[in-house]
């Protein structure tokens, strides 16, 4: 697989990696057994990334990736904080930084967290001085290796990339998710941040599996968070209203390459995308996880197939979402 430089930590990985939400919850449950031949799936495909929270399962997706990595060298693994405890800018200290890493590093079992992010923080977080000199202070301590942020919106991208200790921003970049490309790719590769592109397939929407009467499990998030119920709703879809997602879906399935899933292409179509370090997407089962890998070994898409998505965007998705994040 296409190795690309993850932004200040200067680790190489693969250009595909692997979220493991739906290895902790919010998906439907999924066993143990499932989640690690996933993950072991996922690595004999060439993914060396694998992107993780404290809060996915209460820890449980952590301590499952724990058990893959005392068994297999070579993977990146980067978790996420804060989301935990109401989100309210004063829980973001120091002393709870110190404390949060100790129980993702417990639950991984690892020394050092290879790659530690704020995991969605309120706004003013990253306006917050004390926030990124108490994140140094993890690193100088040795609980993190590096340390970056996931963000909602293309404000906090831009805000946090000017912070010179940020290694990594993890972003929402998918076919319904064109706004990053304007501002927030081309200031991270200018300063050498990774951008780690999440909800590529938006929610699913994008492998083109769905239809108007496919019914979500209770404990799906794409059942139960359609109007932002339980966290920020563009998370769920990329915050498209799920009709108007099935009808671009069925405009971009005409442009799928021959012998290419709709959802390895786009998967692709962010792969080609200037500044993109490593694309993250779920997966429940081995087969998914080999499938989305294999993306990486397709040629780069046509320019006027960009331009194709593009005007998919501006006529169906563009209203909805562009002016909210």
């Amino acid at each position: 697989m296409e190795q690309r430089v993850l932004g200040r930590t200067g680790r190489q990985v693969g250009v595909v990696g692997l979220g493991a939400w739906q290895l902790g919850a919010d998906w439907g449950e999924v066993s143990e057994a499932d989640a690690l031949a996933t993950l072991d799936a996922a690595v004999d495909a060439g993914t060396t990334f694998i992107d993780t929270a404290d809060v996915y399962g209460d820890g449980r997706s952590e301590k499952v990736i724990g058990k893959l990595i005392k068994e297999r060298s070579g993977l990146t693994v980067a978790t996420k904080m804060g989301r935990r405890v109401q989100q309210t800018p004063d829980v973001y200290t120091l002393d709870n930084f110190r404390a949060w890493t100790d129980r993702s590093r417990a639950n991984l079992g690892v020394d050092t967290l290879d790659l530690v992010q704020l995991h969605c923080p309120p706004s003013a977080v990253f306006d917050t001085d004390e926030v990124f000199d108490a994140l140094d202070t993890l690193v100088a301590e040795g609980r993190v290796a590096a340390y970056g942020v996931s963000v909602e919106t293309v404000a906090e991208a831009l805000t946090a990339i000017a912070r010179p200790g940020v290694a990594t921003v993890q972003i929402i970049l998918n076919a319904f998710r064109l706004k990053p490309l304007d501002e927030v790719l081309p200031a991270a590769e200018k300063a050498g941040v990774g951008i780690i592109a999440r909800v590529p397939l938006a929610s699913g929407l994008l492998s083109g599996k769905y239809g108007p009467q496919t019914v979500f499990a209770e404990d799906d998030h794409r059942n139960f968070n359609r109007q932002g119920e339980a966290f920020d709703v563009g998370e769920t879809f990329s915050g498209v209203e799920y009709g108007v997602g099935l009808q671009a879906v069925e405009r971009l399935r005409g442009l799928v390459p021959e012998g290419m899933t709709m959802a390895q292409f786009a998967l692709r179509w962010i792969i080609d995308q200037s500044g993109v370090s490593v694309v993250i997407p779920g997966a429940r089962n081995p087969r998914q996880a080999e499938a989305n890998a294999a993306a990486a070994q397709f040629p780069p898409l046509p320019a006027e197939t960009h331009d194709a998505v593009r005007q998919v965007y501006d006529d169906l998705v563009r209203p909805q979402v562009h002016h909210r994040w």
